[in-house]
């Protein structure tokens, strides 16, 4: 008798013990949500407090996502998402949430400010979720590309680096740089994870990190650090960079080509840009080391180096 006792005992014992190391998996009935929206001038999320007696997940989910589609008509805001785009549905995997919709997410239907601003928003409304770390987006069945034509990949609220108030025009993506190697006569390549304003284009950002230089062993600096750049835009999928002239006085010893290649390969492997027209003052009649004229529009050279 005492060992049945004692056995009985040791059995509660552990599963007390067991239960004791599961992870929450239900949220609290009549829990409070946030629903992202966004503010009337699309400049910023603007969050919504939602309550629900909902507990399991799965039903969570359909609940939230269909909140987040159709703003109350009480509230003054409007859905991050345009009314062009199609919602398919979802998959929950292993917490990862997988959101499917059709060929209207795109930047013909949103602008770059817009659909960052909904990942923003579909990011901070469904990891509030227990059991939800990360979103990924996928479009017509293809994961979501950035502007630089990369999978954004998997998102959680940490991507979108600013405070709720703030996070219209911020995202974290990464870009490819191409620099010189211990040579001079080569193109290394680094991918650089990089902080993005919508506020400054895609295309002077990756000129404003070339003149920073490498960050990885290997990599050589292609551009001096006294260059200023003047202007970068872009027309027709021609990217038009703008130096003063100390772009001329490079002396870094690196081939008469390098300096040129680094920026032109650079560019050329955001998605936007085919060719890429060097100026200095505004001028493109002037020649690079009294070689090169930079009279004409560069297309990328990967047999410098790089992928």
């Amino acid at each position: 008798m005492k060992n049945y006792v004692y056995r009985l005992l040791l059995l509660l014992t552990v599963l007390a013990l067991a239960g004791c190391g599961e992870k929450k998996t239900e949220a609290v009935a009549g829990e409070a949500y946030k629903i992202y929206y966004l503010n009337t001038s699309v400049t910023k999320l603007a969050p919504y407090e939602y309550h629900t007696e909902t507990t399991d997940t799965e039903l969570l989910i359909q609940e939230l996502m269909e909140q987040f589609l159709k703003v109350p008509n009480d509230v003054d805001s409007q859905a991050a998402l345009s009314d062009k785009v199609g919602y398919r549905g979802y998959r929950l995997e292993e917490r990862i949430l997988y959101l499917y919709f059709d060929g209207g997410y795109s930047r013909v239907n949103m602008d770059a400010t817009r659909e960052i601003l909904c990942r923003a928003a579909l990011t901070k409304t469904m990891t509030q979720l227990e059991g939800v770390d990360y979103i990924s987006i996928y479009v017509a069945d293809q994961p979501l590309l950035d502007l630089t034509g990369k999978p954004v990949g998997l998102l959680a609220d940490t991507d979108f680096i600013e405070s709720i108030s703030d996070v219209n025009t911020f995202e974290k993506i990464q870009i490819t740089l191409y620099f010189a190697d211990e040579t001079g006569e080569k193109l290394v390549e680094e991918d650089r994870e990089v902080v993005h304003s919508m506020n400054t284009s895609l295309e002077k950002l990756v000129v404003e990190e070339l003149l920073k230089g490498p960050e990885v062993e290997g990599g050589y600096p292609t551009l001096p650090s006294d260059v200023k750049l003047l202007n970068v835009s872009v027309s027709e999928n021609v990217c038009y960079v703008n130096f003063d002239s100390n772009f001329l006085n490079n002396s870094l010893e690196v081939k008469e080509l390098i300096p040129i290649y680094s920026i032109v390969n650079s560019l050329c492997a955001i998605s936007s840009v085919n060719k890429v027209q060097l100026t200095v003052n505004g001028s493109s009649d002037v020649m690079f080391r009294d070689v090169i004229s930079l009279n004409t529009q560069f297309e990328r050279n990967l047999d410098l180096g790089g992928e």
